[in-house]
């Protein structure tokens, strides 16, 4: 995995599945017009979705559409990026752990550029399906919508990992729902920020509920919010 050339590799077959699933599943989208009207038109807006529902999130945003991911400087994250990088999308190094500041001041000038930001609340770490403050600064300082998305699919597993990273199975029936817009205000008057990152959490764990209901799957629920993350021991070099 420290390999660049093994990288490299992964991520094209990472990519490549993720085609083949995208192509061999039947999908429906629903309350998906608001966000796909800003697409079409070129408004920049912010589009965030749980960390274990990162595999088919390519193709949730039109094609062509200029996007740019918030992605950890981990090993991980490095796969990550070049994997969506094959699908046309561009990445941003950095999580609420490192290079926080610098990550979203690029998130900002992406979105000045009348682009789509990207970003995982419960990203990189955890507490899995619990928003952190990130996403509220980046909609705070930018003054754009959030706009959730989650998916499930009828054919898949739920891995084991911190996450419950969901790997969606080719020759499913597959649902993508997108959440209403939330605004978030420009300043934390009378708890402003925590009630828009209630909002933001809140709108992510209905429709990945109703996402995984609609697929007939089991639930996957949220982590304690208090619980203990344990650093990643080393991250990979840029």
């Amino acid at each position: 995995m420290k390999s660049d050339g093994a990288k490299a590799v992964i991520s094209l077959l990472a990519a490549g599945y993720i085609w083949f699933v995208s192509r061999t599943s039947r999908w429906q989208v629903i309350n998906g017009e608001a966000p796909h009207a800003r697409m079409t038109a070129g408004e920049p807006f912010i589009l965030a979705f749980w960390h274990g529902r990162l595999l088919m999130m390519p193709i949730s945003v039109q094609r062509k559409t200029p996007v740019h991911v918030m992605i950890s400087h981990h090993g991980d994250g490095e796969i990550i990026a070049r994997t969506i990088k094959h699908w046309g999308q561009e990445s941003i190094r950095g999580s609420a752990t490192k290079g926080a500041a610098a990550a979203i001041k690029q998130m900002l000038k992406v979105l000045k550029k009348g682009e789509v930001a990207v970003i995982t609340p419960d990203g990189p770490r955890g507490p899995r399906m619990r928003a952190q403050e990130g996403v509220v600064r980046l909609a705070a300082l930018s003054g754009l919508p959030v706009y959730p998305v989650s998916f499930s699919t009828t054919r898949g597993k739920i891995l084991g990992s911190w996450d419950r990273f969901f790997l969606a199975a080719p020759f499913s029936r597959g649902v993508v729902i997108w959440g209403d817009a939330i605004e978030v205000p420009r300043h934390d008057k009378d708890g402003a920020f925590q009630k828009a990152r209630n909002a933001i959490e809140d709108s992510l764990n209905e429709i990945t509920h109703a996402a995984d209901k609609a697929c007939g799957r089991e639930m996957v629920e949220p982590e304690p919010r208090d619980k203990l993350v344990k650093p990643h021991k080393k991250a990979a070099e840029n």
